[in-house]
């Protein structure tokens, strides 16, 4: 046993591998104080056959470790001549079947070696962009505890090439260090008279833990089971997965014989498994695969979460999200301004919640007048421009299952265009150049119509280059006034057909247009102070905005 911190358990466990039969070796790690450690081994003094044996200062990703398990395992040997087997296991490991179980199943296998030994390029679950080069490069400096210096190494030993051979033509295995090898084979690899090469060159090997027997047992072992018989997880981070108290029905189902990482304070755990032994009789064998499954989905969830629910482990990444929003959306630019009413009409016509501006610069516009939405999202403009991005995903969040759509223009707040251009949820239909339409009803003076035409032209110029970007990923629309007037039908029953929720199978009449005569000439009137509204199309001056009225078709009978 490999311990560390919470040597109370560590001898809770000790004594419940003694009370089976099994004699114990413990490595107590050197950075544990010294009456720590005094109080420890007084505690199990009882215990004929526990043993304690030389201490070496164990750091993660360091030599340390193979050192200690080195020095407990040549005092197993040593010590009890009987034993066929030997176990790894750290103070934090938790027996999930009676060790009972453990011992028949290693006398029906009594040549097998379970250690999980694969060579580099197979090995998936390397974290760090070091696979090979852990091999080749020397890593004198913890990269704990010398980032900087240990990056360094690296760097200067890429750039001149410095590489290392393996001794002897060895080929380079890893895998988890939780093994349980034969004595044959551990005795061979600790008695071999090339013993100092090897550990010299593993010395600086970085984590060392997960090579050293891997690649030594293929030299000796005559049956290798390359899997460990603990039940080891680790996130997609390369950290250890914490069992705790919830855990406990997962961890029976494994069917393993050893679990690790245990919380030290899971009570329910400890007495569960190292007290109830009726219950944890299985007489089946070891496989953890069975919760495979959940770990992946644990994974997944923690790394991409659910779609438009941002979470603490995703929000400081950009474009970690699993989706911006929860829901399809629309946002329609233009069409309040250049349609009466079309707020209304367009929920008739869909069913769904249709909102006026949810970023103008004074309040929310919410459907209906509302002062408040699902989530208690208030329509105060300070609260929303805090953080706009969330305040748009937690609408479509709280109101999943209902087609939200509302009004975009120049005039509100631009600062979500990205946002809402980047989501694959989103659906933007615009009319460029409608603003104007407010302006011409105005009656304000023409000099201070100029110049506001003139901020909001280049606003929603700016606006349109993010819609045409590369980069969007929502399904844009977009027509100048001039052309969409010319035929309303098309884009308006396009529109509705892609948000799937019309009411009715064609239209036949769309909403009520604004009057526009006059629109033309105001224009151009624009143009003649030396403003260019070139958004708008191709309008002139004298235009008429009546609909070209077609000839009727004359009736004929079928017979």
């Amino acid at each position: 046993m490999l311990v560390h911190t919470a040597l109370g358990r560590a001898e809770q466990i000790a004594r419940h591998w003694a009370a089976a039969g099994c004699p114990v070796v413990i490595h107590v790690d050197k950075n544990v104080p010294r009456k720590t450690r005094e109080t420890f081994v007084a505690g199990l003094s009882d215990l004929r056959d526990v043993y304690f044996c030389a201490r070496y200062r164990c750091e993660w990703g360091t030599w340390g470790i193979v050192a200690a398990s080195q020095s407990a395992s040549e005092k197993m040997l040593a010590q009890f001549p009987d034993v066929r087997h030997v176990y790894l296991a750290s103070g934090s490991c938790l027996p999930l079947r009676p060790v009972q179980e453990l011992i028949d199943y290693l006398d029906q296998r009594p040549r097998t070696d379970f250690i999980e030994s694969a060579t580099t390029s197979d090995v998936p679950w390397t974290v760090g962009g070091l696979d090979e080069e852990r091999f080749t490069m020397r890593f004198p400096v913890s990269w704990k505890k010398n980032r900087f210096l240990f990056d360094k190494f690296v760097q200067i030993q890429r750039r001149f090439k410095i590489k290392r051979k393996m001794p002897n033509g060895l080929v380079p295995h890893m895998g988890s260090q939780w093994w349980c090898l034969s004595r044959q084979t551990l005795s061979a690899i600790l008695q071999d008279p090339d013993r100092p090469t090897y550990d010299s060159f593993f010395r600086e090997v970085w984590i060392p833990d997960e090579s050293y027997f891997q690649t030594l047992a293929r030299q000796y072992s005559t049956k290798i089971e390359s899997r460990s018989l603990t039940l080891s997880k680790f996130d997609f981070q390369g950290k250890p997965h914490i069992f705790y108290d919830d855990h406990l029905q997962l961890l029976r189902r494994s069917d393993c014989f050893v679990a690790r990482k245990i919380w030290p304070y899971a009570n329910v755990l400890y007495d569960a498994f190292l007290t109830d032994a009726e219950g944890a009789m299985k007489k089946t064998e070891p496989n953890p695969g069975k919760i495979d499954r959940i770990f992946s989905k644990a994974v997944e969830r923690r790394t991409r979460g659910r779609s438009g629910l941002y979470m603490q482990s995703r929000f400081p990444n950009e474009d970690w999200e699993n989706g911006v929003t929860a829901a399809p959306y629309s946002m329609f630019q233009g069409f309040a301004e250049l349609f009466e009413d079309f707020e209304v009409w367009l929920g008739k016509a869909t069913g769904a919640r249709v909102h006026g501006h949810l970023f103008a610069k004074d309040k929310v516009q919410y459907a209906e007048g509302q002062n408040a939405i699902n989530g208690a999202l208030a329509d105060s403009a300070l609260l929303r421009d805090y953080n706009n991005r969330a305040f748009l995903t937690n609408l479509i969040w709280n109101t999943r299952g209902e087609r939200q759509c509302f009004q975009f223009g120049p005039e509100d707040n631009q600062e979500i265009n990205w946002r809402i251009a980047k989501d694959p949820n989103a659906q933007i239909s615009v009319i460029t150049g409608a603003w104007a339409v407010p302006l011409f009803r105005s009656n304000l003076d023409f000099g201070d119509i100029r110049a506001r035409a003139a901020k909001l032209q280049k606003i929603e110029s700016e606006h349109m280059d993010v819609l045409r970007s590369p980069y969007t990923k929502a399904r844009v629309r977009i027509w100048t006034m001039a052309d969409f007037i010319e035929a309303p039908m098309e884009p308006l029953q396009g529109i509705l057909d892609e948000i799937g929720r019309t009411k009715l199978r064609r239209l036949s009449e769309a909403p009520k247009m604004v009057d526009l005569a006059g629109f033309g000439q105001f224009l151009q009137n624009l143009k003649n102070q030396g403003m260019h509204p070139y958004l708008m199309g191709d309008f002139p001056a004298e235009r008429t905005m009546e609909p070209v009225q077609k000839p009727p078709r004359k009736p004929y009978l079928v017979q």
